[in-house]
């Protein structure tokens, strides 16, 4: 449907996507992020048919973690010959290519810019080879006096780390524990459940030629540990765990619509932003208020149905953020899809390929090729850190039927569904029941320990040690036909002071 309220100097609409995948036959010879970035930008203008790079007003960069620059935005546009009035480059957080994507877009509704781009790239495979091989790489020298990003264990409680649940590979099996307790599975139901989402994942990976790992897995062999896919963190083994260490980069160039028309680039080539939402939960993840489900997550996917007449079987392109199969399922139920949707038009953190921040990048570029070639109303959903930081963005052929909303923060609507917090104590004793838990794995596939989250007798909240050498407990806890979630045992104090939990 046109859009005859909004002048088509308003319309952001994106026209050009571009991809690298960097495979180096020598470890010297890989390509730095910032080369990456550079190369997909140029193919995102090749993409788009017209010269744009040069016009570039707005650009922004998807935090790196493989290589460590100083003022990479400044860096990235002497490369380009460019100048632009904003050039961010930002956090680290999954959701962030969503953001930026649907921030840029507003620039444009906004008149601020004609010309924005989005960018990320990763070199972890090279940078992980050159460090074990003691290779010294020819790249823009490492900046050791940057600060390095926050992350992880910077924002939860010593326990969390002690206990060394402060990774997203053992805090995320607390949200798929909790999860289908609540929905009234049993870990076998569950993990069948994790195993056919994954097995989907990997088959539109094993079609997509940017993908590192195109093969694609059947559920057994992705939830079955084996030497080759052992586990890390009960229930997750290696092959439901994103994958890092891939060099990738991906960027997107936006305009104005009539921008688009001036440069001569065709309408079956656009495509066209509605909006989206965000949210967050609370960093540290020990003082929410529960795990069987996201506040944040749940405002922002509704808020993106609100934009497609409530109902989101609208969508027939839709890419579900997959660092651990708990997020997407969690999605699915909200969005009201059945276990059998497509989840993923990129194909996942696990095979795609997870270049650390900027997964979505791909997936937005991969969104763009789906809707160019017919789908006509594509979902974009990214999260950060662990469960944390929300973010939806809603694509179409068709232009929407208003200006893009400025205002897209859901946080009030995530607040407010939000239930009490319990206090969180690291000392108790008498009993206490499961509120969820996993269990940590060494490299030769042995149980290291089990870490299991508690309610007390009077409702405060505790982290537990469950011992490699406490058979029974563990067994009770791994058991895949009974969830130990809501079962009760007592706690008591060890010897270093941390509390332990036996069945």
């Amino acid at each position: 449907m046109p859009n005859n309220l909004v002048p088509d100097d308003r319309i952001p609409v994106i026209v050009g996507v571009g991809e690298i995948v960097d495979r180096p036959k020598e470890i010297s010879k890989g390509l730095e992020p910032l080369v990456l970035l550079e190369q997909a930008l140029k193919r995102a203008e090749a993409d788009s048919g017209s010269k744009l790079l040069g016009e570039i007003q707005s650009l922004d960069i998807v935090n790196f973690l493989s290589w460590r620059y100083r003022d990479p935005e400044i860096q990235l546009s002497d490369r380009l010959g460019i100048k632009p009035k904003h050039a961010y480059y930002g956090p680290v957080g999954g959701e962030s290519p969503i953001r930026y994507l649907h921030e840029a877009a507003q620039r444009i509704a906004r008149g601020e810019c004609s010309v924005a781009a989005v960018c990320g790239a990763e070199a972890q495979s090279t940078a992980t080879k050159a460090e074990r091989a003691g290779v010294e790489l020819p790249w823009t020298p490492f900046a050791h006096d940057v600060p390095e990003p926050k992350r992880g264990a910077a924002f939860q409680k010593p326990m969390a780390v002690k206990l060394g649940v402060f990774r997203p590979i053992t805090v995320y099996p607390f949200y798929e524990a909790a999860t289908a307790a609540h929905w009234g599975q049993t870990p076998r139901e569950a993990m069948a459940e994790s195993g056919a989402l994954w097995s989907t994942y990997s088959n539109v990976a094993s079609q997509n030629p940017n993908a590192w790992l195109k093969r694609r897995f059947t559920a057994d062999e992705i939830t079955t540990p084996t030497p080759d896919n052992r586990l890390i963190a009960w229930p997750y083994t290696k092959l439901q765990v994103a994958n890092p260490t891939v060099n990738m980069g991906a960027a997107l160039l936006m305009t104005s619509l009539a921008k688009a028309k001036a440069a001569g680039i065709a309408e079956n080539r656009l495509v066209h932003v509605w909006g989206g939402a965000s949210a967050e939960e609370p960093r540290d993840y020990l003082i929410r208020d529960q795990f069987f489900e996201s506040h944040p997550q749940n405002a922002v996917l509704n808020a993106v149905l609100d934009l497609v007449g409530g109902d989101g079987r609208a969508f027939d392109a839709i890419e579900l953020y997959s660092c651990f199969p708990c997020v997407p399922k969690m999605a699915r139920r909200t969005l009201g899809l059945s276990a059998d949707v497509q989840p993923t038009v990129t194909g996942g953190l696990t095979f795609f390929g997870a270049p650390l921040n900027t997964y979505m990048t791909h997936a937005a570029c991969a969104m763009v090729r789906k809707l160019r070639s017919g789908a006509k109303l594509g979902l974009l959903y990214g999260q950060g850190g662990f469960v944390t930081k929300h973010h939806a963005l809603v694509l179409s052929r068709q232009a929407p039927r208003g200006a893009l909303a400025q205002d897209t923060s859901v946080q009030a609507a995530a607040d407010r569904h939000r239930g009490a917090v319990p206090e969180f104590v690291t000392e108790a004793n008498g009993k206490g029941s499961v509120e969820s838990f996993t269990v940590i794995y060494g490299r030769k596939g042995e149980a290291e320990h089990g870490v299991v989250m508690l309610r007390t007798s009077d409702n405060a909240r505790a982290l537990a040690r469950v011992p490699a050498s406490d058979d029974q407990t563990l067994a009770h806890l791994l058991n895949l036909d009974r969830t130990p979630v809501g079962s009760s045992g007592d706690i008591v104090s060890a010897d270093d002071g941390v509390l332990e939990w036996r069945v």
